[in-house]
Parts: C-alpha cells; sequence; structure tokens
C-alpha cells in the first residue's frame, strides 16, 4: 500500500503496543456461550467488541487468526448458519462477540429477520460494548447490503471500525484503492471509526494491527496519536 491507504494501517502503532496486543492474544481465549434471545446475554460486566458482516465474509477465520486458535470460532460453508450471538471471552478481561452473519441466500426471509433483529438488539442495548468490526471482503468493497448495516450501526450510535477480510486475494495496490474508496464512503457517517485495517486472516496480513486497534478501543493500550 502507499500514500493515505499506508498510514491508515502502518505506523499507528509502536513496537510495544503491538507486541502487548499480541502477548494479550496469545493469553486464554474460551468460548464462552451462544444466546438465542437477548434475555439470554451474559452479565455486561466486561468490555466487548462485536464481528459483524455478511456471510462468507470471513468472520470466523479472522476470530481464529487473531487469537491463534484454528477452531475457537466454527466456519460455515452454509451461509446464515450463525443464529445466535457467540460470546468468547480473552484472558478474563475481554469478550470478543460473533453476530450472526447477514445477506444470506439460503434462509427465508421471516427466519433471517429472526436473527438479523437479534444482532440488532445486542447493538442497540449493550452499554459495555465498545465497538463493532464489520468485515468487508477486500475483493468486493462495500455493497448495497453493507451499507444497509452501516445505516443500522448510525442509528444505534455504536462506534464502528471497517475490516478489509481476504486482502492477501487481490493486489497491494487494489487493497489500496478499497482502502481509500471505504474511507471515502464512511467519512459522513457520525459512528464510523476514521481508520480501516486491511487483513488476512490465511496470510497473518493486518492482525498484529487489528489486534491492536482492538485493545485501544477498550483502553488496555493507550490510542495511538496519528
Amino acid at each position: 500500500m502507499s500514500g493515505d491507504a499506508e498510514s491508515v494501517q502502518a505506523g499507528l502503532f509502536d513496537a510495544e503496543a503491538l507486541e502487548t496486543a499480541r502477548v494479550f492474544f496469545a493469553h486464554p481465549v474460551s468460548f464462552m456461550m451462544g444466546a438465542v434471545a437477548i434475555s439470554g446475554l451474559p452479565s455486561p460486566d466486561l468490555p466487548e467488541v462485536a464481528f459483524a458482516g455478511r456471510s462468507n465474509v470471513g468472520k470466523s477465520s479472522l476470530i481464529n487468526g487473531l487469537v491463534g486458535r484454528h477452531g475457537l470460532a466454527r466456519a460455515s460453508n452454509e451461509p446464515g448458519r450463525t443464529r445466535e450471538i457467540n460470546f468468547f471471552v480473552a484472558d478474563e478481561r475481554l469478550r470478543l462477540v460473533d453476530l450472526p452473519g447477514y445477506g444470506f441466500a439460503r434462509v427465508s426471509r421471516t427466519t433471517a429477520d429472526q436473527f438479523q433483529n437479534l444482532g440488532r438488539a445486542y447493538l442497540r442495548g449493550r452499554p459495555n460494548l465498545k465497538r463493532v468490526y464489520l468485515l468487508i471482503d477486500a475483493r468486493h468493497g462495500l455493497k448495497d447490503v453493507d451499507k444497509e448495516a452501516l445505516d443500522a450501526l448510525d442509528v444505534a450510535a455504536v462506534s464502528y471500525q471497517i475490516v478489509l477480510t481476504k486482502a492477501d486475494k487481490i493486489k497491494p495496490a487494489e487493497v489500496a484503492e478499497t482502502v481509500e474508496a471505504t474511507l471515502k464512503a464512511i467519512a459522513r457517517r457520525p459512528a464510523a471509526f476514521p481508520r480501516v485495517v486491511a487483513t488476512s486472516a490465511e496470510k497473518g496480513l493486518g492482525l498484529p494491527e487489528l489486534r491492536a486497534e482492538i485493545l485501544a478501543a477498550v483502553e488496555i493500550i493507550p490510542a495511538p496519536l496519528g
């Protein structure tokens, strides 16, 4: 990446911050529970960050890559299989929250609404939610269905940050273009965090920076000045 796109990802966190984040996510991370209704959510006694995105965007792979555990979050070849909110506990200090996917083709509208509404209700009413990471496939960029998710996050007034997945599948120059286009698209959105992280769970690209972004969002490490 080059120019503005490079400054989005590189150099914001110093080596100490990146190492602190690496060590934090090397600590034990475990599956806590899955909730199928708002009444079943765990007590909001730990800070949480949530991951959202279209089905097959690579959400499970990204969560597994962040914590270095291949089987923690279970990926599925069937779009829309995740129909609950899954909670994982990192180092007994932070919860990672896997929200139901959206935009799936093989689920009836009624069924899809049921568990998409569960995700929306979580976003609106979770006092300990520090940030949502909205995953976008780097090969495709923002689509109309993603913009609906951006609208919902803006309405919920929840801070969210765009994370590009599968960035290893396209050329670095194309990644930079997608980063810049995404930043332009979210520039006027009130709840959008003004940085985009390009990642590849397969190659490890961007995962150190994303780990640091998460710890800064929950104030475990200082936020970068840049």
